[in-house]
């Protein structure tokens, strides 16, 4: 693997042992500067345990964070609840998340904790081959979201000549596209597959133009088999995954290797995955939540902070040469995402597999409606000519052992996304 691929090969291909003694070192670090933070200094001493003393060994001590807690902070002590480190002046940086599953969180960044946000964007950056030879699009909203800047001030800090979309439409994004002759664009998968759409209503031939990488976040679609090769069919490029989290950092990176899974970046997270119902360790092999401790953030920490993503890890060595475990298959779902079909546990992405075998990047949605207690759902697509709705729900009852009903529907007649896709609609029975 050429260098330029590695953010810092010799921490990346670091043996266990001394990984670990490497996240024992940060976590005690990490400790010490959070000693006055109230948020924190209430759970130890609820508990009683001794991080910049002890290290990794007390760490499971510590009970989990969730964004649910942290919300409800913000709420009681406004504006930024009870997680500041530092007096306020310390902080430079201020966004917000989504708040597409309840209140938005603000979170406040120090200048050094920014330097963390960049640091984990250049091991994404890198492990895509990304160098300052490249230009990159940004095909973001912006707003107050902290992965769109902390993405573009990450490349920026590479050399990598940087190109934002905000306040464009999907038009003017591609013409500045095809312009400045962008090799790198980023965007969350179902914006990247409705930007190739736009591209072909308009006679745009984006699988010849200069973009070679394709980066994407926000949704679980870009490791998806079916939904990767629709996008790099469209873009004629390279598409990677990532993942990340307001509270937390970059913390996931797909190298060249794919479709190997989403590298976790152990050098500045410490990874747990736990069964979402009982919060004990997950069975070896078998998939669980993400918990994560942000070990190079210590303005609003974040320790043993639940996810929410759900993720199957393998500790094998990667033929990149990297030793960082990885989540098979990316992130396979969201814990609050899961489906319950006649009685199966189902996650949309696997819906998303099935269905965008069959379309293509041709747009679909989901209607879920409760039947019994259970989720019944109806499929609609606007499928290409010649497209067998019998066939999407053959193949869905065949690989999910679950039967949902297909409807055609006119093209053009649902729903686009420039963001996180909004494909799963609960109706009334």
């Amino acid at each position: 693997m050429p260098e330029h691929h590695f953010h810092d090969r010799a921490l990346e291909t670091l043996g266990r042992d001394d990984l670990c003694r490497v996240q024992d070192e940060k976590l005690r670090r990490l400790a010490r500067a959070v000693v006055s933070n109230a948020f924190y200094r209430e759970k130890v001493a609820v508990n009683g345990f001794n991080l910049a003393a002890r290290g990794v060994e007390d760490l499971a001590k510590v009970p989990f964070t969730t964004k649910a807690e942290l919300v409800e902070d913000q709420r009681t002590f406004p504006p930024f609840g009870r997680l500041l480190t530092y007096a306020q002046s310390r902080y430079p940086y201020l966004h917000q998340t989504s708040g597409t599953s309840g209140n938005p969180l603000a979170w406040l960044d120090t200048a050094e904790d920014w330097e963390t946000w960049l640091r984990c964007w250049s091991y994404v950056y890198r492990a895509a081959g990304v160098t300052e030879q490249d230009t990159a699009f940004f095909a973001f909203s912006f707003g107050p979201y902290v992965s769109h800047w902390a993405a573009l001030d990450g490349a920026r800090r590479l050399g990598v000549r940087c190109l934002p979309g905000g306040g464009m439409s999907s038009l003017q994004r591609l013409k500045a596209i095809l312009d400045q002759k962008a090799t790198v664009v980023l965007s969350t998968p179902t914006y990247a597959l409705r930007l190739a759409e736009v591209g072909r209503e308009n006679g745009l031939d984006l699988a010849s133009s200069a973009v070679r990488v394709t980066i994407h976040a926000g949704e679980p679609g870009a490791s998806v088999p079916h939904v990767r090769t629709c996008i790099e069919s469209s873009w004629g490029a390279a598409c990677f995954d990532h993942a990340g989290a307001t509270e937390l950092g970059a913390w996931g990176f797909e190298c060249e290797s794919h479709p190997g899974g989403i590298h976790l970046n152990e050098a500045e997270f410490i990874f747990e995955v736990i069964d979402h119902e009982t919060g004990r360790p997950a069975a070896t092999g078998e998939p669980g939540e993400l918990v994560a401790t942000a070990l190079g953030r210590t303005g609003m920490p974040a320790i043993r902070y639940r996810t929410g993503d759900i993720v199957l890890v393998d500790d094998e060595p990667c033929v990149c040469g990297r030793t960082f475990a990885r989540a098979r298959g990316g992130v396979l779902g969201r814990a609050d995402d899961m489906l319950v079909v006649r009685g199966m546990n189902v996650y949309p992405a696997a819906i998303d597999d099935v269905v965008r075998s069959h379309i293509g990047a041709a747009e679909y949605e989901v209607e879920i409606r409760k039947v019994s207690g259970l989720d019944d759902l109806t499929v609609k697509i606007e499928a290409p000519e010649g497209t067998a709705v019998n066939d999407v729900a053959r193949a869905i009852r065949e690989r999910l052992n679950i039967r949902v009903g297909v409807q055609q529907v006119p093209p053009g007649s649902l729903p686009r996304y420039e963001s996180k896709a909004r494909r799963y609609k609960r109706v009334e029975s």
